[in-house]
């Protein structure tokens, strides 16, 4: 069997945790290499409104860059194995030649293949790609059960994780006794948080514009955070709010483990993923509807400080304790890659 060499394709954005799996296969002795596709797209559809006006209209070669480029890399650098993270910048063309070459491909999508609830979280290059995987890991469920009974595809479970500097799990805090989103603004979240504001429940959030989308007198707005300023704030609230979108309304997302791992109180939605990842009441909030969430928000805003710290310490315990971190992921990811590639 040929040596095992992994190239991932995707973005190396500040949020991307694409480049956590290259960084631990990296630290997992692999041979990897990564190329931001996704990078080349948007760097071209950001750099002019020329330029987005000629993509809509379908007059643009961007799909074709991107192809042209990938093969170049590929040629160099001869990968067995072709993670895709997504693959909104991939067209099938390019897909269907990388097969032909006898290289498995393996596909990870953070949104839903399925469902595309804004613009980023997919289009016309995923609902045609499906198919040309060999293997799809996602961290659904439900889509993992679609994938399988209905288009008869080999599949794998891969929860989302999380990555926050030691240093900074550990630094003192002044708790501020408030609830917090931390978030860009849609029009479906703006709704639900909207609701609890008028269950008077005083609010903060984080994230670009929300202004355009809500003024109320219980809701402070507050700019985007990313990087170590984002885990700061997550820590510094007594309690962070959860919201799932229309493609995972059922699932879990990228927060339901950033909370817990720095050590801050969640409250969730009350889905069957949280029920298996953390203990309601015990490590996490679980909310049935927003009546209920704004309950269970006055209440834990109502505990001590001593009970509070004790559920920050069992929260981070648990994501500890569980191997929940991305460099468990990654080892998890490796592994049901070696097993599809040797099968």
């Amino acid at each position: 069997m040929p040596k095992l060499k992994i190239l991932i394709l995707g973005t190396d954005e500040i949020w991307s945790i694409d480049k956590l799996y290259y960084k631990y296969f990296l630290h997992n002795n692999i041979d990897v290499k990564f190329f931001a596709t996704e990078n080349i797209f948007a760097d071209f559809y950001n750099k002019s409104i020329i330029n987005k006006l000629i993509f809509k209209l379908s007059l643009s070669d961007i799909y074709q860059k991107i192809h042209r480029e990938t093969l170049t890399v590929i040629d160099s650098y001869q990968p067995s194995i072709i993670w895709v993270f997504k693959g909104m910048s991939l067209n099938p063309k390019l897909l269907h030649h990388i097969k032909k070459l006898g290289i498995m491909l393996v596909n990870y999508n953070a949104d839903n293949p399925f469902i595309f609830s804004g613009p980023g979280s997919g289009n016309i290059n995923i609902t045609n790609s499906i198919e040309l995987y060999d293997l799809h890991l996602t961290y659904n469920l439900a889509v993992q059960k679609k994938l399988e009974e209905d288009y008869k595809l080999k599949t794998g479970y891969l929860p989302f994780g999380y990555e926050i500097p030691q240093a900074i799990i550990d630094e003192p805090i002044n708790e501020i006794n408030k609830i917090c989103f931390i978030g860009n603004p849609d029009n479906y979240r703006a709704k639900l948080i909207t609701e609890l504001l008028n269950n008077n429940v005083i609010m903060d959030v984080y994230g670009h514009n929300w202004q355009k989308f809500i003024r109320h007198k219980n809701l402070t707005i507050y700019g985007s955070v990313y990087g170590d300023d984002l885990w700061r704030t997550l820590k510094k609230y007594r309690l962070q709010l959860n919201i799932m979108r229309v493609h995972n309304l059922n699932s879990h997302n990228m927060r339901s483990f950033e909370v817990p791992g720095s050590g801050t109180i969640m409250i969730a939605p009350d889905t069957k993923e949280h029920r298996l990842f953390f203990e309601d009441k015990k490590e996490v909030f679980l909310y049935k509807d927003l009546s209920h969430c704004a309950k269970i928000t006055g209440e834990v805003l109502q505990l001590s400080e001593q009970d509070a710290a004790q559920l920050r310490e069992n929260a981070k315990q648990r994501t500890i304790n569980s191997q929940y971190s991305y460099a468990e992921r990654a080892k998890e990811a490796l592994s049901m890659i070696k097993t599809a590639y040797e099968s």
